[in-house]
């Protein structure tokens, strides 16, 4: 999905209050968290590239957040693919 502030989806497919924006910066893929409730969270934390969440999820000892849940590389990836201009189209 896309909105003004960019490519989104979904990391708790129940709670639509909250999104994980995606973009591609090179080689690296971002994530950036939006919560409806918590209208200061996106201008806290800025976008986080994926090799940083990777470090993060080696400490992760359980809790309400699980982040191999909520950043998905692999969907990540699909929406970026999904929205890229199509060069035939020009």
């Amino acid at each position: 999905m896309k909105d003004e502030r960019g490519l989104y989806y979904y990391p708790f497919p129940t709670n639509k209050h909250v999104r994980m924006y995606v973009r591609q910066e090179g080689e690296e893929i971002e994530f950036r968290l939006w919560n409806q409730d918590d209208a200061g969270l996106w201008d806290d934390h800025g976008w986080i590239p994926y090799g940083a969440i990777l470090k993060a999820q080696a400490l992760y000892e359980g809790g309400a957040f699980d982040p191999k849940r909520a950043y998905d590389l692999t969907l990540a990836k699909e929406l970026i693919q999904e929205n890229r201009p199509d060069p035939s189209r020009r």
